[in-house]
């Protein structure tokens, strides 16, 4: 197992999970975007909220890929199934537990359910499993996950062959 091919399957995974959020924003299925939350924690300019946040989310994707590679390299094995259920893992932490309570307790520009009526937050709060954004945005959220882990298993299977 490599960290090149851990790096490879994560822009990879990273440009289809991406892909896939965006389009499912575009098709209005969810509201969310990864890119916008990551983003606005740096910065008010939405423009540059977005500029900042995907190469934020990029950055994020490698480093996850490189975790994935290190628990490989422990179980002895890798491939896309494997793969896939650490993009479950991903995704339901992600939504149950980091953006859920930990991103609103750290974000400046984002509103928590303790938020006062006479603040006008940039951003609400995702809620559990990010349901504030849309009643699809878990589902969203889980297969792209799972395309992600897929992607990134696959790439480092093929590189330890």
């Amino acid at each position: 197992m490599s960290v090149w091919a851990a790096l490879v399957g994560g822009f990879t995974g990273t440009l289809v999970l991406t892909t896939a959020l965006s389009g499912a924003t575009q098709l209005r299925l969810t509201r969310m975007d990864i890119p916008f939350l990551l983003g606005t924690a740096f910065t008010a300019d939405r423009t540059r909220a977005k500029v900042l946040g995907y190469g934020l989310h990029f950055v994020a994707g490698l480093l996850f890929a490189l975790a994935y590679n290190a628990f490989f390299l422990v179980v002895g094995r890798a491939g896309w199934r494997l793969g896939m259920a650490l993009g479950l893992l991903q995704a339901l932490f992600v939504g149950s537990a980091l953006v859920n309570v930990l991103l609103p307790a750290i974000h400046p520009r984002m509103g928590t359910p303790f938020t006062a009526a006479d603040s006008a937050p940039l951003l609400e709060p995702p809620g559990f499993m990010l349901l504030n954004y849309g009643r699809a945005t878990p589902i969203v959220t889980v297969i792209a996950h799972l395309a992600y882990g897929a992607i990134v298993g696959a790439v480092i299977a093929a590189a330890a062959r």
